[in-house]
């Protein structure tokens, strides 16, 4: 079942503070983020957006992840630091968070990840959950350097994006049983998408509901569907992410 306001008192905690372990000036600014370097200590470009919790365990192993499997990672911290104790709490940041300032930190985030000498992209991907689903296409929308972005069940908060500008290709994952994204928009998205880019966003569906992809949330975590998400994710970011 998708997280709601009215179920605000579960815990969500990660127990200690937001992942940190990079500074870079975003829109003027300093912001935050985690980043993770590859084995062989270069690659390709990808930006991981947080869901509304803020950046979590699951985030920066998914940073991790994606690290290991060849990519230069960075997951900005759209929250300067601070996680949702429950999901009160995370509907509360997010809404204190206009799509215009997250969107003008991760452009920041992206300036920051092209300027690393080991990131061996002319362009990244977006990776994101939930909000940062959201986020991944509002993103994707504004910036022409993004060119893979990968919405996992991603909660679009008010306006539809303006799509005409957009040049990243998309794979997005939702489940069939998601109270919070009813599939029959899916094709209201997707059709908006392709009359306003020209691109045939590939969303698919699995039988899971909100959040499958979150082994830290059992109640929610369908291993089946993250596998087959994952595979999919990790050949389509080989497939669209240009080298020097």
């Amino acid at each position: 079942m998708a997280d709601t306001p009215e179920n605000p008192a579960t815990p969500r905690s990660t127990g200690r503070p937001a992942h940190q372990n990079v500074t870079f000036d975003s829109g003027g600014t300093p912001a935050h983020g985690y980043l993770a370097l590859p084995p062989t200590g270069s690659g390709p470009g990808v930006i991981v957006i947080q869901e509304w919790w803020g950046l979590t365990d699951h985030i920066a192993d998914v940073t991790n992840r994606l690290a290991g499997e060849g990519f230069v990672a960075l997951a900005p911290d759209l929250y300067g630091g601070n996680v949702a104790h429950d999901s009160g709490e995370a509907l509360r940041m997010m809404r204190d968070l206009p799509v215009e300032r997250g969107v003008e930190l991760l452009s920041g985030a992206v300036d920051h990840l092209l300027s690393l000498p080991e990131v061996t992209s002319q362009t990244v991907g977006a990776v994101g959950f939930c909000m940062g689903g959201g986020f991944v296409l509002y993103l994707a929308a504004q910036d022409p350097r993004v060119s893979a972005a990968v919405p996992f069940y991603g909660v679009i908060q008010g306006e539809v994006p303006d799509f005409s500008g957009l040049k990243a290709q998309i794979l997005g994952h939702y489940g069939e049983h998601d109270e919070s994204i009813p599939p029959a928009t899916l094709d209201g998205l997707a059709r908006t998408i392709k009359e306003q880019s020209g691109i045939d966003a590939d969303l698919r569906l699995y039988p899971a509901g909100h959040a499958f992809f979150n082994d830290g949330r059992p109640e929610a975590y369908d291993p089946e569907a993250s596998a087959k998400a994952w595979t999919a994710t990790l050949d389509f970011l080989r497939s669209h992410l240009s080298a020097d």
